[in-house]
């Protein structure tokens, strides 16, 4: 992989990151007893999406080894 498909992999996970921390306190605050929990399911799906796309992206990162 090139130098700038590198950077480009290593920008997209740091913004993929984000989102997920993001996601991670919304669906925080929305936890209280009076909170939507279609609204709650949704956000988690999402996050769940986005941690599969996370770990996805790492594992292109990460060399192949000939053993």
């Amino acid at each position: 992989m090139q130098v700038v498909q590198l950077n480009d992999l290593r920008e997209k996970l740091k913004s993929l990151r984000i989102e997920h921390r993001l996601l991670d306190q919304q669906i925080n605050q929305e936890g209280r007893p009076t909170s939507n929990a279609l609204e709650i399911q949704r956000l988690k799906k999402r996050k769940l999406a986005l941690k599969d796309t996370i770990v996805r992206l790492e594992s292109q990162l990460i060399p192949d080894l000939n053993a």
